[in-house]
């Protein structure tokens, strides 16, 4: 088989590839996924997200290696396996990040990248709720719904508990500036998850010059005699195939499979490639590397008004938010469980918001069953996470076998910075001056953990680092630069010295941006988009 564009992997940045190259009609694409085209009913509903959290059948399911920080726990690295990607199974929280993260991009020597550069990106892959503002576009194939008219009330008053503390109130998140206390928008549409695959590929699919291949996974790139990529070999029901690509082949398989991917084609470090006993198509020393993540953790309270826990933790307030959301679309099923938050500074000296909140009015555990579905505490609680913006650390991804289906090394190398280990103890203490505000104080009852005993820096680091998880904030992990020796793409996302091969997904990053990433991602693909059309042209 032979097309004009190969994109591997229908995530959240592979399915906009798919839709933006193929619909002049110019051009043939093919998409590969790995999983399923996933038509699961709980992958439609917002509150589905907690059915796919421990599902194979949509999710990679991967694990980190002992983090030494973290007393070697091996921490969860849910990954989506479905068309839609992690776009398909995240919490949907719609955040851009901050200006200053993109003017970072731009100044490590990625001109078009700074925020001015991709604002009008943002806003042409969005239909706001507001409309088409100076913010906001109102055209875009993804919907986004502000959650503020449908808050709980404890939720307002952790917005109140933030202006005592003289934060000020963010009424948008993705408006002129990230800084403050707020309401999360949400990707939804009508009450139903509103992501790239459903918005972007589904309507494009009607086109014939484009095709999607489901339970196709790369096994490795394809390459003519000058090194040029022409293609993907990929095992698909039993039996390996070779595609292969007239123009380019582009990788969306995100922070995990691209660089896996590349490994496996002997494009990394030489000598990483040399101990599995792969050839060394080119020595990419940062294939893998500058890896980055938001950690998080959660402190609990009990609360002394009744919150959703008496809701979504008996089958009759399951019965009553399931009803409610049949007849209006609305209600705790169609929103996200982090409802208000925050990107707050955890010391006066900060030039900017180093934390990012989350307020919870739910408290509730994360059963290793995928049956259970999340597990409320039995008493009226809520919770607050709380995660570094922008964490110093920094790791790797590597392949453990030259297999496709092996699973790889994922080695974030948490608190191995001193900063994160300083914005830890900022952040565990903004809490507690958070929930010790009148407008929450009037709601609690009690800290349940880590408990009013565990009061200095020593407990509190402990508590973290024997309950902090990701907040599946992978990427950098192909990271875009002019160095082919520190980064592995250009500013125009092609692979240093390996032409006709690109990569379009939250691993080119290269810093986290503050936030959930799930915006930032699908706008590098859109942009992408416009890169490999005009090179087309040209």
């Amino acid at each position: 088989m032979e097309v004009d564009f190969i994109v591997v992997g229908a995530g959240s940045a592979g399915c906009i590839l798919a839709s933006r190259l193929s619909e002049s009609g110019r051009y043939s694409v093919l998409l590969l996924e790995a999983g399923s085209k996933g038509n699961s009913v709980w992958l439609k509903i917002p509150v589905g997200y907690a059915k796919s959290y421990y599902n194979p059948a949509v999710n990679w399911m991967h694990w980190s290696a002992p983090q030494p920080e973290l007393n070697d726990r091996r921490l969860y690295v849910p990954r989506g396996k479905v068309v839609g990607g992690s776009g398909a199974i995240n919490a949907m929280v719609y955040v851009r990040g901050d200006r200053a993260d993109f003017d970072d991009w731009r100044a490590a020597g990625n001109p078009g990248w700074g925020f001015d550069d991709v604002l009008p990106t943002f806003r042409r892959l969005e239909t706001h709720a507001h409309g088409d503002t100076e913010w906001h576009g109102g055209k875009g194939p993804i919907h986004i719904t502000p959650m503020r008219d449908g808050i709980h009330p404890i939720s307002r008053a952790f917005l109140r508990a933030g202006a005592e503390l003289g934060f000020q109130q963010n009424l948008d998140f993705n408006g002129e500036t990230l800084e403050g206390v707020g309401v999360y928008d949400i990707n939804t549409r009508n009450g139903f998850r509103s992501h790239s695959g459903v918005e972007y590929l589904t309507p494009a699919l009607k086109r014939q010059n484009l095709t999607l291949e489901t339970g196709a996974l790369a096994e490795r790139l394809l390459f003519d005699e000058t090194g040029r990529v022409t293609g993907v070999e990929v095992s698909q029901h039993g039996r390996l195939r070779q595609l292969h690509a007239r123009r380019e082949v582009i990788l969306s398989a995100g922070a995990v499979q691209s660089p896996l991917l590349l490994q496996r084609s002997g494009l990394a470090d030489g000598a990483l490639l040399q101990e599995h006993g792969l050839a060394v198509k080119r020595h990419l020393p940062a294939v893998g590397k500058n890896l980055q993540d938001h950690l998080c953790a959660s402190v609990y309270y009990r609360a002394r008004r009744p919150t959703l826990n008496g809701l979504f933790g008996s089958l009759t307030g399951k019965a009553w938010c399931g009803l409610q959301y049949l007849a209006t679309r609305k209600g705790p099923f169609a929103m996200s469980v982090n409802q208000a938050g925050g990107f707050l500074t955890g010391r006066p000296e900060a030039e900017r918001a180093n934390l990012q909140i989350y307020f919870n009015p739910l408290s509730y555990r994360i059963p290793s069953d995928p049956r259970v579905g999340l597990l409320p505490e039995p008493y009226p609680g809520f919770l607050m996470a709380f995660s570094a913006c922008r964490p110093a650390s920094r790791g790797e991804i590597r392949l453990t076998s030259p297999g496709a289906t092996a699973e790889p090394l994922i080695q974030p190398n948490y608190l191995t910075a001193d900063r994160d280990i300083a914005e830890v103890l900022e952040g565990m203490r903004l809490i507690r001056r958070l929930a010790g505000a009148t407008a929450l104080s009037d709601w609690v009852t009690e800290e349940v953990s880590p408990s009013p005993a565990v009061a200095d820096d020593a407990g509190l680091l402990d508590y973290f680092r024997d309950n902090c998880g990701s907040i599946y904030h992978l990427c950098g992990t192909c990271a875009m630069g002019p160095d082919a020796v520190s980064a592995v793409v250009d500013h125009r996302l092609r692979v240093h010295g390996v032409p006709d091969l690109r990569i379009a997904d939250a691993s080119i990053f290269p810093n986290i941006t503050a936030g959930n990433i799930n915006a930032p991602t699908m706008m590098v693909a859109e942009k992408a988009a416009d890169l490999i059309l005009q090179d087309a042209k040209a």
